[in-house]
């Protein structure tokens, strides 16, 4: 599919990035495409750590309880009485 850009200022901008960079302008927008996503995933994916580690810290503070309550008695075998 063929994509048309009616900003001369993006024109321009994408004509000098090809220049720079020796590519042809189709390349040089797909390797500029490429970085910015390959970008954002990096920092969506610290998002995803940072909201792990508020969970983690989360329950890090939950108070420790060394014996729970269990209403069952249980049998030698492990089966409840």
């Amino acid at each position: 599919m063929a994509l048309q850009i009616a900003n001369p200022a993006v024109v321009a901008k994408i004509d000098l990035l090809a220049q720079t960079i020796g590519l042809s302008k189709t390349a040089a927008v797909e390797k500029a495409v490429d970085l910015l996503l390959a970008q954002q995933v990096a920092v969506d994916s610290d998002g995803v750590w940072k909201q792990m580690d508020a969970i983690l810290d989360q329950i890090k503070r939950l108070p420790k309880n060394a014996a729970p309550f269990d209403p069952l008695e249980w049998d030698e075998h492990g089966l409840p009485r």
